[in-house]
């Protein structure tokens, strides 16, 4: 898995911790970005990198880990494992998948790469486009049960941490965090800063922390502004902080009353779902919809695009002028989130319980 789908299926890897704590857990990345934050993850018996999907490194690992039970995550499709998971008659699901009319299964040239949905016990997907996708091709062992993001940013957002020093630089003033931003967000959000720094604080937390990105945002505010690191007394009278730092943001959400989040203006949108969950509205830029969450919250009311420092100008002054949008929009944030939450039990009681569980796991 990536970082990403690790933290996809990392709700599920828990509740099967909890709830078979006899079960020995084997988690795998292919991504060296992920396997290098996630190493030392105390959830699991073992973290390793995945051998390349070559048939003599599946048949060695496969002969030495002998799994009784596989997950794959999202967007998991390895031929040759998928082909000697099958050939061995191991149990093997996916979990929070989601289908595109637009992906390569679903086209003529795709057709070789279908077979390989049959190796799947079954397949838990996001929604049901997915499944009448599976089904427009003849498969029908899926089962709909959520995105497991959800619960995931719930646990998040349950053990997120206090932090006195955001507190301190918020006071008693409304506060704005840009979450993940790039260059190109960051253009944006300064310009409107520069004019406007006075309407209430300002947090940008870039998605690269290299010393030449912060120096690039600090050189695009006009108002004083601060790193995280270096707080202190002495700078309580700026209006801007920028985290320097990596793995703070969702616990500064927190503080927020408006988030934007970044990549909207590259290939695709960071994770809307932490700022939500604090019932608080979420911008984001254009390249959005790809993003099913996405779509859903614009369609709820708890987020807003732009695609220009005009949009962006008059959406936040919308909000600034009127408290009520902000509260609206905030309710439907913390809505969308909590009619969401639930697809980790469903998935674990298919595998365990349910009448999956027969097909699945009897020996």
């Amino acid at each position: 898995a990536s970082l990403g789908e690790f933290e996809q299926g990392r709700p599920v890897i828990e509740k099967i911790r909890r709830e078979r704590p006899d079960w020995k857990m084997v988690v795998t990345f292919f991504s060296p970005s992920g396997y290098e934050v996630r190493k030392d993850y105390t959830g699991a018996d073992m973290v390793m990198y995945l051998p390349t999907d070559l048939p003599a490194n599946v048949r060695f690992f496969l002969d030495h880990l002998r799994p009784d039970l596989v997950l794959f995550v999202k967007y998991e499709f390895w031929y040759n494992y998928l082909g000697e998971l099958k050939r061995r008659n191991i149990p093997t699901c996916l979990v929070s998948g989601i289908f595109r009319p637009d992906q390569y299964f679903f086209r003529w040239y795709g057709r070789p790469a279908r077979g390989m949905f049959s190796v799947f016990n079954r397949m838990f997907l996001q929604d049901e486009q997915s499944g009448r996708l599976l089904e427009s091709i003849g498969y029908h062992n899926y089962s709909v049960t959520g995105d497991t993001r959800f619960d995931r940013v719930s646990q998040i957002a349950a053990a997120a941490k206090e932090l006195p020093v955001i507190e301190k630089f918020r006071g008693g003033e409304s506060l704005f965090v840009a979450g993940s931003s790039w260059d190109e967000d960051e253009d944006i959000i300064a310009r409107y800063i520069n004019a406007n720094s006075g309407t209430m604080k300002w947090i940008i937390a870039p998605h690269e922390i290299d010393e030449s990105h912060l120096c690039r945002i600090e050189k695009r505010l006009a108002p004083k502004s601060v790193r995280y690191s270096r707080y202190d007394d002495e700078a309580g009278d700026c209006r801007v902080m920028i985290i320097d730092n990596i793995g703070m943001l969702s616990s500064v959400y927190r503080y927020a009353s408006i988030a934007a989040v970044g990549g909207g203006f590259g290939r695709g949108i960071h994770n809307i779902l932490e700022p939500a969950c604090w019932g608080i509205p979420v911008l984001f830029g254009p390249n959005h919809l790809k993003f099913r969450e996405a779509v859903q919250l614009k369609e709820r009311g708890g987020a807003v695009s732009f695609n220009n420092f005009e949009t962006f100008a008059t959406i936040v002054e919308k909000y600034l002028s009127d408290p009520a949008a902000i509260e609206a929009a905030g309710n439907a944030s913390a809505a969308y989130i909590a009619e969401n939450k639930g697809s980790t039990d469903k998935v674990y009681k298919e595998i365990f319980e349910g009448q999956t569980a027969e097909n699945l796991l009897k020996k």
